[in-house]
Formats: C-alpha cells, sequence, structure tokens
C-alpha cells in the first residue's frame, strides 16, 4: 500500500510540474502573484483589485541568466534574483496551481525591456522599502517594476489609498504598521501597486498558472 502512495505522489507531482513548465515565459514577462504570506498583503489586496477584481499583493519579472528562467522581485529584505519554482511555489489555488498569472507587454513596447532588465540588475541587493514611498533608495515590489520602466513612461503613478473601500477608514493593519515604523501613513502620496500594473493598457495577460482569489473566471 505504501508503495502505491508513493507512486500516486510521483505522479502528482509531475502533472503539477508539467503544468508549471509547459508555458514559455519570455525575458520580461511580468508576474503577478496572490501571495497568501501575511495580513499586509490581504490590506493591499483589499484596496487594490487588479486584473479582473484578482487580488495581486506581489510582481516580479522574469530575466533569462546565463539561459535559465528566473524571476527579479523586491521582496523583504531585498531586491533579489530567485528561482522560477521558489517563485512559483510559494501559494496556491484549489486546484494546487499557482496563484500567478502573466502579463507580456505588447509589441509596441517591448523595445523598453533590455534597457528595464539593466536597470533591475543595477538595483540587486538594494533594501527592501518598508515604508512604501518613492525615491528613498528603496525598493517595495511594484516600484522597482514602475522605475524599471519610468524612462520609457510605461505605468503610471497614481494616489495611494490606505482607507477600507466600504468604510472610508484607514484600516488598523496599516496604523499598526506605520506606528512602529514611527512614521505617517503615506495616504495619497503617488505610488504604485501590482494590482495597478496588471489593469495597465500596455500588457496582455496572456497566462495563468493558477486562479488568484477574487479573479473573475
Amino acid at each position: 500500500m505504501k508503495k502505491w502512495w508513493f507512486i500516486l505522489l510521483i505522479i502528482q507531482y509531475s502533472c503539477n510540474s508539467n503544468t508549471i513548465e509547459e508555458f514559455q515565459l519570455e525575458e520580461g514577462d511580468i508576474l503577478f502573484q496572490d501571495l497568501d504570506s501575511s495580513p499586509l498583503c490581504d490590506a493591499i489586496e483589499l484596496v487594490t483589485p487588479g486584473y479582473k477584481n484578482a487580488n495581486i499583493s506581489h510582481i516580479g519579472i522574469i530575466v533569462r541568466l546565463e539561459d535559465t528562467v528566473k524571476v527579479i522581485e523586491a521582496i523583504p529584505d531585498k531586491v533579489q534574483i530567485t528561482k522560477l519554482d521558489k517563485f512559483l511555489t510559494r501559494s496556491f489555488d484549489i486546484n494546487n496551481n499557482p496563484k500567478v498569472i502573466v502579463g507580456r507587454l505588447k509589441p509596441e513596447y517591448q523595445h523598453t525591456i533590455i534597457d528595464a532588465i539593466s536597470f533591475l540588475k543595477s538595483k540587486l541587493n538594494m533594501h527592501y522599502d518598508d515604508h512604501f514611498v518613492m525615491n528613498n533608495n528603496s525598493y517595495y515590489c511594484s516600484e522597482l517594476i514602475y522605475e524599471a520602466f519610468e524612462k520609457d513612461t510605461v505605468f503610471k503613478l497614481f494616489p495611494m489609498t490606505f482607507l477600507h473601500p466600504i468604510t472610508n477608514d484607514t484600516l488598523s493593519i496599516w496604523r499598526d504598521y506605520y506606528s512602529k515604523l514611527g512614521s505617517r501613513i503615506p495616504q495619497n502620496q503617488l505610488g504604485i501597486n501590482p494590482g495597478i500594473i496588471s489593469l495597465s493598457g500596455k500588457i496582455e495577460i496572456i497566462h495563468l498558472y493558477g486562479y488568484p482569489d477574487g479573479i473573475e473566471k
């Protein structure tokens, strides 16, 4: 009986691996992730729905290094290179598929990728931006992607909100978070988030590894 369970586990793993690997990623593809890692992720998703109302709280970008596909991302505590399988296996939907969708720049913006990747590589090991504000020599996930393409004006900044979409009150988690940092909540300051980038008219969502929570099917 144990032998059969072992065989079944191998089959299940193989099926999931094929699902992950069969889609051909290209350098510059943007990975949007429903990251179930903390209440902060839930707070980000609550105030900023993404593509088809999907819960999207994190973002990374595909790079090719020595013929290997990897991800550059800003995630605590720094800007780093992450193996693709590690990125994809952080959170799963009810079918045990990664809660990640893929965006690709439309053809007329593909020329911006080379300079963007060069910028991203130059920021490796920079500190993660715990304050979520612009221009402080550190980066949160979507800020990093925005600045990589800023020269070509690919994405836009919007006033940030930390308010509950129904009650219009500041979410308690943000009050506590910024209180511990000893900093003001940057309400209405210009910023960016993964959901906003996923809604950009300059990209196309071309693949779903799985289904982020809230996405309209």
